[in-house]
């Protein structure tokens, strides 16, 4: 017997689950109030997690959503996790504070420099998330955490926390 694999660009179908497809419906439905939420899914590999970030993606209409993936090729690489999540939002560089701007252009390699300041990076990446948040309400879903690079943990992390 043969399984069809899940694809991507789909919600994951989720028969049961109801407290948790709950509680995904009502952080979408904060998100889209203007409220800020942040949500940890975590448990043991294979119980569903990224089928639930799946889920939240699909019922996210309106609302914009960036992605990352940890994967451990990477994990050495710094920024790597950050760049993959802020890539799609790049175009609202210019309307964060100078500072900020240039640790984020410095880190993502678009400008060459000195490695960048860790906090100046987290507050540039607050900054950014707020400015697309402004327009539009933004999901930003972390999947496979325990694979990112240890910088991008921390500047998400910060974030996180506010």
């Amino acid at each position: 017997m043969t399984t069809r694999p899940r694809r991507r660009d789909r919600p994951a179908e989720l028969t049961a689950r109801h407290a948790e497809r709950d509680v995904l419906d009502r952080l979408v439905d904060a998100v889209r109030a203007g409220q800020s939420r942040v949500l940890v899914v975590h448990g043991e590999p294979g119980i569903g997690k990224s089928a639930l970030l799946d889920y939240l993606a699909g019922q996210a209409s309106s609302c914009r959503v960036v992605r990352v993936a940890g994967v451990q090729p990477e994990m050495e690489l710094v920024f790597a996790g950050l760049h993959q999540l802020c890539a799609p939002l790049l175009a609202y560089l210019d309307r964060i504070p100078a500072l900020q701007c240039q640790a984020l252009r410095t880190a993502f390699g678009i400008s060459a420099g000195l490695p960048p300041d860790r906090l100046l990076v987290g507050l540039g990446v607050l900054s950014l998330l707020s400015e697309a948040a402004g327009e539009q309400p933004l999901i930003c879903l972390v999947d496979d955490a325990q694979w990112l690079d240890q910088a991008s943990a921390q500047a998400l992390g910060f974030v996180a926390r506010r």
